[in-house]
């Protein structure tokens, strides 16, 4: 059976994102989002690294709690097909509502009823129903959420070393910097740089900037910007550099997305 793939999204609810895909082949490259995200395991087993116990096995019915920022990845056991939901929610947003997700870490629950809500809520926000209605089952999934997680003792952020703060900065204002240059910032040879930055960030500083340019894509495919301009903007190669770069970290091509 091929496999298949649904997004929601609603203006009037443009804090949220819904995802579903059944009968998947597909893995992910570790990366994050500057979302937080929600992610349900439907059928077949699926191996989750990024949480606070490293890695994870997941099967049907498992929940996982993803904070933005947090490097993630998660993917199917060898040779096999899974079905799973993900929800992408505004940063800022979850500040503001639901306070108490807003952790440093991803969490893996196992909770049968917590997962039937999931899928009732996003069965919902894919349906016909008005947007109050949405959004009130989703503050009432979060607030489930929060108190499944309750007594999960988060880890404490580990700062990012104070000599990756100027590495960070040139991030930031040139997001295409060469090795050297982000080296030459911080005052290290440019092998030092990559474990310093990986074992700071749980990726090199190459994929830091891939990472960064993909989530930086999903609100100009939103936007409707064509592919061949985006590729350039973002400093690509070409059309297709992009393309097989955006679907190793999301799972789908940037033209289905779109």
């Amino acid at each position: 059976m091929p496999g298949t793939t649904a997004f929601w999204r609603d203006p009037a609810l443009p804090h949220v994102e819904s995802r579903r895909a059944c009968h998947s082949r597909a893995c992910y490259k570790p990366h994050s989002h500057p979302t937080f995200s929600i992610g349900a395991v439907d059928a077949g087993g699926s191996v989750f690294t990024g949480s606070q116990d490293g890695q994870a096995v997941l099967a049907n019915g498992s929940l996982v709690l993803v904070p933005a920022g947090c490097v993630h990845a998660c993917n199917p056991l060898p040779d096999a097909l899974w079905s799973y939901q993900m929800l992408h929610l505004d940063a800022q947003w979850l500040q503001a509502h639901a306070p108490a997700l807003d952790g440093d870490t991803a969490t893996v629950l196992h909770c049968p009823l917590l997962y039937a809500q999931f899928c009732a809520m996003n069965a919902l926000l894919f349906s016909t129903a008005g947007a109050a209605e949405k959004d009130a089952a989703l503050l009432a999934f979060l607030d489930a959420c929060a108190s499944a997680r309750a007594d999960l003792l988060p880890s404490e952020r580990k700062p990012v070393p104070q000599r990756l703060a100027p590495v960070l900065a040139t991030l930031q204002a040139r997001p295409s910097a060469s090795l050297r240059q982000l080296a030459q910032a911080a005052g290290l040879s440019p092998y030092q740089l990559i474990r310093a930055f990986r074992a700071a960030t749980g990726m090199t500083p190459h994929a830091y900037q891939l990472n960064a340019h993909v989530n930086r894509a999903r609100s100009s495919l939103q936007a409707g910007t064509a592919l061949a301009q985006l590729a350039h903007e973002l400093g690509f190669a070409d059309q297709s550099h992009f393309q097989r770069v955006f679907k190793a970290h999301t799972g789908i091509t940037p033209g289905r997305y779109r």
